[in-house]
């Protein structure tokens, strides 16, 4: 728990309370996302609420224009069909969307993420005697190489965020050598990674993720721990701005009132 001072008055906040909402930051009124189901849907969901009403989300089950009026725990909640715009098959939504360039913003977490914004969510430990097995892609690769832009949210700890993955399911800036350009990636890919303690972005050089922001009472060095790689920091440091009380008042009250994804 997270205690903020704004005008005077005290706000405690949580490390996914701060995540949801530095993520509605990242989104614009009218943009088209490809949304999932836990952190970014209450991110797309609060943003909706405040600042971008007319945001458009498309989900993988076939909801376009989806205006839940209550959480969905699955992308085949039946919450996401009433007052939709339109319900297609699955096909359509990759097709007809993401491979036609439509979709804005693709929103996306893993098991393991690295230094240059490659996913896994395939297997840990070598792919043929793997160590644990993970649910796979999904529609998480076509999102990655296609959308106009990548926003991944994780919590950080130095085994989800190890300096190569070990298997690319979701191609990131680099993936072992190649560029996104040679390999015939349209979409800009990962271009930040909102955390628990601050923000890390891709060097527009490099493709390198590098820490851009911390959030208020974090320290460099605990984000360093947090990696597997040697972090390097962009001068000057910028600083994030706490949820604000209506952001904590609708995540509570309105999008996830039972706690389903916002843990104490």
């Amino acid at each position: 728990r997270v205690v903020c001072l704004e005008n005077r008055a005290v706000t405690e906040y949580t490390p996914g309370e701060m995540m949801a909402s530095v993520a509605a930051r990242e989104l614009k009124d009218g943009e088209v996302v490809f949304v999932g189901i836990g952190l970014p849907n209450l991110a797309c969901n609060l943003a909706r609420a405040t600042h971008a009403p007319n945001l458009v989300l498309i989900y993988e089950s076939g909801a376009v224009g989806a205006v839940p009026e209550r959480l969905p725990v699955s992308i085949g909640a039946p919450a996401l069909v009433t007052g939709s715009l339109m319900i297609c098959g699955m096909a359509d939504i990759f097709q007809s969307f993401l491979q036609n360039g439509r979709i804005q913003v693709g929103f996306l977490g893993g098991a393991q993420i690295d230094r240059w914004g490659n996913i896994n969510t395939t297997v840990v430990g070598p792919y043929e005697k793997p160590a644990v097995r993970l649910p796979g892609s999904g529609g998480a690769s076509e999102i990655a190489a296609l959308a106009q832009r990548t926003l991944i949210i994780s919590k950080l700890n130095a085994r989800a965020f190890p300096a190569e993955v070990d298997f690319i399911t979701s191609p990131g800036q680099n993936c072992r050598g190649m560029k996104r350009k040679d390999l015939g990636m349209p979409g800009a890919g990962p271009l930040k990674i909102i955390t628990d303690k601050g923000i890390l972005e891709a060097d527009p050089g490099t493709g390198e993720m590098v820490l851009t922001a911390l959030y208020p009472g974090v320290a460099v060095e605990e984000v360093r721990k947090g990696v597997g790689w040697e972090l390097k920091v962009r001068e000057p440091l910028g600083s994030v701005e706490p949820p604000s009380p209506e952001d904590v008042r609708l995540l509570r009250e309105k999008l996830d009132p039972q706690k389903l994804f916002l843990k104490s």
